[in-house]
């Protein structure tokens, strides 16, 4: 028995003592006693119980351990030149998800011209995720139905996640001194570009030469003749930006090719020499990201691809973006002194948006008759 159970047993025997002794004579006496049994109980009973919850222990309760979820596939189709970076990103990503939500996630990826990525998907291919040069062709694959309007504000910055500046490649020592647009124009250069009425990058280099007239004060007639001599010095279209790289590279011809910031750099890094200048005066050359909604709520993975699409902005993803020559979205990695160092400053950046939008640029510029119609008339090409 302890020390604080011994005063309450004694008035335990104190209150027998007094019930033999009065034997219930009065109906007070019996009418005390029971009280003062009463409050001796509940004193007794608290303190007892007060005891047991101190002296128990309670019984630990496991964590539950998350099951392993099902692997779950995803589909990657992008434009040719993101290759390296998503090879880079991707493990990255995978490891993530598998940590924070006890998931395998595999890839199958596909790379290719823009333009024929596009068209793939609309044919069957069958994309979660579409990475795509130009928004034009994203919004191709929307008119399809399948991606819901309204695709470009469910994501930061406009749905872009990768972007870059035009470039000009020149030869060995740039001979011709070649620094800003308007070279490209004198009777004694000679450009290599792709066709913008089948190459995406042939696009953004058009609308770079229609820009740096409009941004420095020229009007639109102004625009067109300079694009117009510039096209003028091009002595054939090819199809596509491969295959005007290999006429410039391979073939030796033209003093001068315009092809991406980003493909430059990632030329540089497998041992090409590369001399190049990046114009003052340029364009925003914008990729945008999508989920493909119609594939992937069919395959029934939408919640990974809409985190994957959601990894490719934070600034671990982004931080590999530049490392393979594409200027970074996320405005923290854009101020860091590896970005800065990298890439030259451009004073006066274009945007599609200024231009009125690709719905607009494409109708204007490249579709039957358009602008770039009326400039290869005038060239009588």
């Amino acid at each position: 028995m302890s020390e604080w159970q011994r005063p309450l047993k004694k008035l335990w025997l104190l209150a027998e003592q007094r019930t033999y002794r009065f034997r219930f004579n009065s109906l007070k006496s019996f009418v005390s006693l029971v009280l003062v049994g009463a409050v001796l109980s509940v004193a007794l009973a608290a303190c007892t119980g007060g005891s047991e919850n101190n002296t128990s222990t309670a019984n630990p309760v496991a964590s539950p351990v998350a099951a392993n979820k099902p692997n779950v596939e995803l589909t990657l189709v992008s434009f040719a030149v993101t290759k390296a970076a998503h090879e880079a990103i991707i493990p990255k990503f995978v490891e993530k998800w598998k940590q924070e939500h006890n998931q395998t996630v595999t890839f199958k990826q596909s790379y290719g011209g823009s333009g024929s990525q596009t068209r793939a998907v609309i044919d069957g291919l069958e994309a979660d995720v579409v990475h795509l040069a130009l928004a034009l062709d994203t919004q191709k694959i929307e008119k399809a139905g399948l991606i819901q309007p309204g695709w470009e504000k469910e994501l930061p910055n406009d749905g872009i996640v990768s972007k870059s500046v035009a470039a000009i490649i020149t030869r060995p020592g740039n001979p011709k001194g070649i620094k800003t647009w308007a070279d490209l124009a004198k009777d004694d250069v000679k450009v290599i570009t792709a066709d913008p009425k089948t190459s995406g990058i042939a696009r953004w280099n058009f609308l770079a030469l229609w820009n740096s007239v409009i941004k420095t004060g020229g009007d639109e007639a102004k625009a067109t003749e300079f694009v117009t001599k510039v096209y003028g010095n091009v002595p054939i279209l090819t199809k596509d930006a491969r295959e005007a790289t290999d006429a410039f590279a391979k073939q030796g011809q033209g003093d001068a090719l315009i092809n991406y910031e980003n493909e430059v750099i990632l030329a540089q890094q497998k041992g090409e020499k590369l001399d190049y200048v990046i114009p003052s005066v340029n364009i925003s050359i914008d990729n945008p990201i999508a989920v493909v909604d119609q594939n992937v709520d069919k395959h029934g993975n939408r919640e990974v691809a809409e985190g994957f699409v959601k990894f490719l902005y934070t600034p671990e993803a982004q931080e590999e973006f530049v490392k393979l020559g594409f200027r970074p979205v996320d405005e923290k990695v854009a101020q860091t002194k590896e970005v800065t160092d990298k890439f030259p400053k451009v004073d006066t950046l274009g945007t599609v948006q200024d231009l009125g939008g690709w719905a607009t640029i494409d109708k204007k510029f490249f579709a039957d008759g358009g602008v770039f119609d009326q400039i290869q008339a005038k060239n009588k090409r």
